[in-house]
């Protein structure tokens, strides 16, 4: 363990299963003081901070829609409350696909939702958080490389909210930066989670797996290692990035 998160704060979104999982358990072992952030699953949300707490790690669950601006509120608030007033990180890794709809089958709530669930709760957790971050604080939110090649059949919707994300992240790192707040993304292709056991085939997992150059899905664990990188003080001069985590399938 390195001194860099020993005693820092930080929140991650969506915290309670698979990625936001690994990050949890990641930057908590690195010495944070983590938010576990979960909407509807509480039992996923103990199993973490039990993960967390078993190897000497500190953490608090805290349930809220991060689509819902009281609900962020809160989470803040919950966060001061718990672990005083700066919050040192923030990663942002709520979000999902919902489900697969062509242009034809989607309707305007069906598009709305994707872009509320993806882009909008990334602005509005930023919009809340900001204001308690000093400087040297870092922000990391979840893209996708679907956000970069436009998705797979049926995820236009998807897509067109991770791209958001990620010109937001640029944006956002131009107007934090003179505070000495950094903000990147993170755009993960075919990571081995729930998220693609719910939505993708196994056909076409294995078939992306064997055209990716390093012939394999990727995993939570090096999705948090990286996001550890970005937001301690391992990556001070990096800031509006948008980092590619694909095991070389797409090249942006």
């Amino acid at each position: 363990m390195t001194d860099s998160m020993k005693d820092k704060v930080a929140i991650v979104t969506g915290g309670s299963r698979d990625i936001g999982r690994a990050i949890a358990e990641k930057l908590a072992a690195e010495g944070a003081k983590v938010v576990v952030n979960y909407n509807s699953d509480a039992q996923q949300a103990e199993d973490t901070l039990k993960a967390i707490q078993a190897t000497g790690g500190q953490a608090i669950a805290v349930r809220g829609d991060m689509t819902s601006s009281a609900d962020v509120d809160a989470l803040v608030a919950a966060t001061r409350e718990a672990y005083g007033d700066e919050i040192h990180a923030l990663v942002n890794v709520v979000g999902g696909l919902v489900e697969r709809r062509t242009l034809q089958e989607m309707d305007e709530a069906f598009f709305e939702k994707v872009m509320k669930l993806n882009m909008t709760s990334t602005f509005l957790v930023m919009r809340a958080a900001v204001p308690f971050m000093p400087k040297g604080a870092a922000i990391v939110n979840f893209s996708s490389q679907a956000g970069r090649d436009g998705g797979g059949p049926g995820a236009s919707a998807y897509a067109t909210s991770k791209g958001a994300v990620m010109t937001f992240t640029r944006g956002m790192a131009k107007e934090l930066g003179p505070q000495g707040i950094r903000v990147n993304a993170l755009c993960p292709g075919m990571i081995s989670t729930t998220f693609h056991d719910t939505f993708t085939k196994d056909e076409v997992r294995r078939n992306v797996a064997a055209a990716t150059p390093l012939r394999r899905e990727g995993n939570a664990a090096e999705i948090a290692e990286t996001t550890w990188f970005l937001v301690s003080g391992q990556g001070e001069f990096i800031t509006g990035a948008c980092i590619d985590i694909n095991g070389g399938m797409f090249f942006s």
